[in-house]
């Protein structure tokens, strides 16, 4: 029977969302904010909690410690070890999916209603009463550190370890949240319990529902959830100061292919210009095959099978990132390639065309984000963290489609940097070395 009830949530997440969500701003019983969206057309409830500070709120010497923490909240709570948890999980045909990243602990939970009562006991026991058994942790300590072990050997993971190093030197973004072989060998329970203390908390929750619950029951359910939470966590670190200086940096690895992420200092999610920017975005590397580097770096050239850029805008500092693949002999030229696309872009600007083509594809691909409650709820929790309104859903595309070529021209001039844009190149490249601009 669970199956065929995993069968029907599959379905239910599959659905495609109303084209208008209607968002409410709801305050539980205890004085909890949260966001709804009400929809009573399925008997199911999507809820997304955030907790933010993420891999960051690591404790000097510790790092990897909520990550590992995280990991381990699916691992058995309450009177349930990790195998009676997962049974239990599985006949309710609920889920619950946990995640830590650099900005946020984030909890995802999905159930139908008639089972919500008891999903909503399962999910507490999570967030208050998670067992952190020995045999567990070491289970996953195990898993965690055959994950750090192959990142050590993957180019791509080491390229990305070296270039956040390079961009936020000692700041936690400047190393892996997953932490290092010899800090997660090292963390203790102690170490995980402090971790969890730590994280949740009221003063940096998120919350958002989407479903078949009204605002009284969502209000009641949500304190039921989070009653007895402390009022405070520990104290979220300072702004990250991005240390880019333009250049190349080359990691010797021994593989055909050379992999190279590149960026600069970026625009923060709250500027004015991030519209603009995102345009910019889109024409200059946005993944899709009509921006110019894939035009210039993949079709004319031949150098690539894919390259992109995006906006990396996070809590604490904002970056212009980009990635790219080439063959040893080539990847020298890629990045030439790159480079010269920066620079004229910066200095000429981009045309009416592209930017018209661009906001069509942005205004476009939006909707297509809305495909089920459990999106839907990530989404509400993302804009709440963002400081954005709740009609921002419908608003979005207007100010997408506000921006002008003039502003995004603008915007090329004042952010693209391409004295400053900074490769870190792993592989073994010939005619390519270490240099600093």
């Amino acid at each position: 029977m669970s199956r065929i009830f995993g069968f029907i949530l599959a379905l239910i997440l599959a659905l495609p969302a109303a084209a208008a969500v209607q968002v409410e701003e709801v305050t539980s019983p205890s004085g909890i904010d949260f966001w709804l969206v009400e929809d009573h057309s399925i008997p199911f409830v999507a809820m997304d909690l955030r907790f933010r500070g993420g891999t960051s709120l690591d404790a000097p010497g510790k790092r990897g410690s909520v990550y590992l923490m995280t990991a381990l909240l699916e691992e058995g709570a309450g009177d349930l070890d990790a195998r009676a948890h997962a049974r239990a999980l599985e006949s309710l045909a609920a889920s619950f999916s946990y995640d830590a990243s650099d900005d946020a602990v984030s909890i995802s939970a999905r159930f139908l209603t008639e089972n919500k009562d008891a999903a909503l006991a399962l999910l507490r026991d999570t967030i208050h009463a998670p067992r952190f058994d020995q045999d567990a942790i070491e289970r996953v300590r195990a898993q965690i550190l055959s994950s750090l072990r192959s990142d050590a050997k993957d180019p791509d993971s080491i390229a990305r370890t070296t270039f956040s190093r390079l961009a936020f030197g000692d700041h936690p973004y400047g190393s892996d949240g997953e932490g290092t072989v010899d800090t997660v060998s090292a963390l203790t329970r102690e170490d995980i319990v402090q971790a969890h203390a730590d994280v949740f908390a009221k003063d940096r929750l998120y919350v958002s529902l989407v479903g078949d619950i009204t605002p009284e029951d969502a209000g009641i359910l949500v304190d039921r959830l989070l009653e007895g939470l402390p009022a405070e966590g520990r104290a979220l670190p300072g702004p990250a100061e991005v240390t880019l200086t333009g250049g190349t940096t080359v990691v010797d690895f021994d593989t055909p292919q050379s992999v190279a992420i590149f960026g600069q200092t970026g625009i923060d999610r709250d500027d004015p210009d991030f519209f603009a920017a995102y345009v910019l975005n889109q024409v200059l590397g946005g993944g899709s095959f009509e921006s110019r580097l894939m035009d210039e770096v993949r079709e004319k050239r031949g150098l690539t099978y894919g390259i992109y850029s995006y906006l990396a805008s996070r809590d604490l500092a904002a970056v212009y990132l980009g990635s790219v693949a080439s063959a040893n002999d080539r990847i020298a030229q890629a990045i030439e390639v790159i480079r010269t696309e920066w620079a004229r872009a910066a200095s000429e600007g981009v045309t009416a065309e592209e930017v018209e083509a661009a906001k069509t594809y942005l205004t476009g691909a939006y909707p297509l984000r809305f495909d089920g409650n459990g999106p839907i709820a990530r989404i509400l929790t993302d804009m709440q963290m963002e400081g954005l309104p709740r009609d921002y859903i419908a608003t979005r595309n207007d100010k997408m489609r506000a921006v002008t070529v003039e502003d995004v021209n603008r915007v090329a001039a004042e952010l693209l940097d391409p004295e400053g844009l900074r490769f870190v190149v792993v592989g073994a490249p010939e005619g390519l070395g270490d240099s600093t601009n």
